[in-house]
């Protein structure tokens, strides 16, 4: 397999994939300003509405800018040399190879986190903030980057250490060792990361006793549902945007309520938010996302194991001596057609699971309150009512409200 080959092929996969979005994300701005559903008329007022539209272009033209920073960025560091002279510069540095595969991704992921800076800046303090959705501090921000570098240092330092271990003792089979290790941290992380990394960025609370804590834990005891653990999240640390999430299993299995969530809901209808998410747990759809992650990075790792080895891989992406850092970064691009098409796979069951949560919390807690739940929080986070459907075929993970509450009243 020629290098050059392998160079367009990847140039073509990011240009193909930006076409792709940009055509994606226009004719889905081109629905902004369709007529609303009937369904979900009630959900905007006039003037709530237009600030909706204008919240919903702002993040389009804003999306427009950052991939095409994005993409001149990548192609400009392949055309010219960019991931050649970090390697060698990491080459001077040290011969041991896992220490350079460490050097070099910690340089590019510093290097693209520095230039993507002003780029979430503005997302964060003029975007968010003029529509009353920013309540991070400048203080706040940069530790939260700082955080997430540490974590990123530590945690992917110590993973792709093991893994390049395993490269050189297993050869070929290293694969089958990576992917054990990738599950079992899949599994902990799972477990543990409410308890572990949220902290870090987030305080948490036990809910407070009262009239909102028996209710919830009423319907639990009704649905057979076994919950000890029910925590706040000072979500509006950052945000006025509201959100609930179930992590974990058996004895570590949460709930966990964002302060937003609670100022912004009535009783019953959090209770009903949390119907659905006990829905996932009881239609098993978490330990379905969990082992299909587990299956598809294997299938992922097996297809690197035959690339791995192969030098014009790393010759494509400008680096003049095979290494497994640098072939990681032309795998890792000529791989994302398929985990697009994954990607589409997965978003589908998670539509249809999104169906069968709401149809549970219907029939063991009651429609109504989930429906102006629903309403509440799309109105609350300036939703898009009339999103393209080729666009959410590709990008969503749930069903457009109007499709959600239509499920709901049949």
């Amino acid at each position: 397999m020629n290098h050059t080959f392998v160079f367009y092929c990847i140039l073509i996969i990011l240009i193909g994939d930006f076409i792709l979005t940009t055509i994606l994300n226009y004719l889905n701005a081109k629905k902004f300003a369709d007529p609303i559903p009937a369904e979900v008329q009630d959900v905007y007022d006039p003037d709530e509405y237009k600030k909706s539209q204008e919240y919903k272009l702002a993040n389009y033209r804003f999306g427009i800018v950052t991939s095409t920073f994005s993409l001149l960025l990548i192609v400009g560091f392949l055309v010219f040399g960019g991931f050649g002279l970090v390697d060698t510069l990491v080459g001077r540095v040290t011969e041991n190879q896992i220490l350079q595969a460490l050097l070099f991704f910690g340089i590019i992921m510093i290097g693209s986190d520095f230039t993507g800076t002003p780029l979430s800046y503005y997302q964060t303090f003029v975007i968010e903030e003029k529509f009353g959705f920013n309540k991070t501090t400048l203080k706040t921000f940069l530790l939260d980057k700082i955080k997430s570098w540490l974590m990123t240092i530590v945690i992917g330092g110590i993973l792709l250490s093991l893994v390049i271990w395993f490269f050189q003792w297993a050869g070929k089979s290293f694969w089958v060792y990576t992917w054990i290790l990738i599950g079992v941290f899949t599994l902990f992380m799972n477990l543990f990361y409410s308890k572990l990394i949220v902290p870090l960025f987030n305080k948490q609370e036990a809910l407070e006793a009262g009239t909102l804590k028996q209710k919830i834990e009423k319907y639990a005891s009704q649905v057979g549902f076994e919950l000890n653990n029910i925590f706040v999240i000072n979500g509006s640390k950052r945000s006025t945007k509201a959100n609930a999430y179930f992590s974990g299993f058996g004895k570590e299995k949460r709930v966990t309520l964002y302060d937003t969530l609670i100022n912004d809901l009535e009783e019953d209808e959090i209770v009903a938010v949390l119907a659905h998410e006990i829905g996932h747990y009881k239609k098993n759809h978490i330990i379905f996302n969990l082992v299909s992650s587990i299956l598809l990075t294997g299938f992922m790792l097996f297809i690197l194991s035959l690339f791995i080895n192969n030098p014009s891989i790393s010759l494509a992406v400008g680096v003049d001596r095979p290494s497994f850092h640098a072939a990681l970064i032309g795998f890792g691009i000529l791989y994302s057609p398929i985990s697009e098409l994954t990607g589409l796979l997965m978003n589908h069951f998670s539509r249809k699971f999104e169906y069968q949560a709401d149809d549970f919390a219907k029939k063991t807690f009651a429609a109504p309150p989930l429906i102006t739940s629903l309403k509440k929080l799309s109105k609350n986070s300036l939703s898009n009512l009339t999103p393209h459907p080729t666009y959410v075929f590709v990008h969503y993970s749930h069903p457009p409200l109007v499709e959600r509450i239509r499920n709901l009243k049949a």
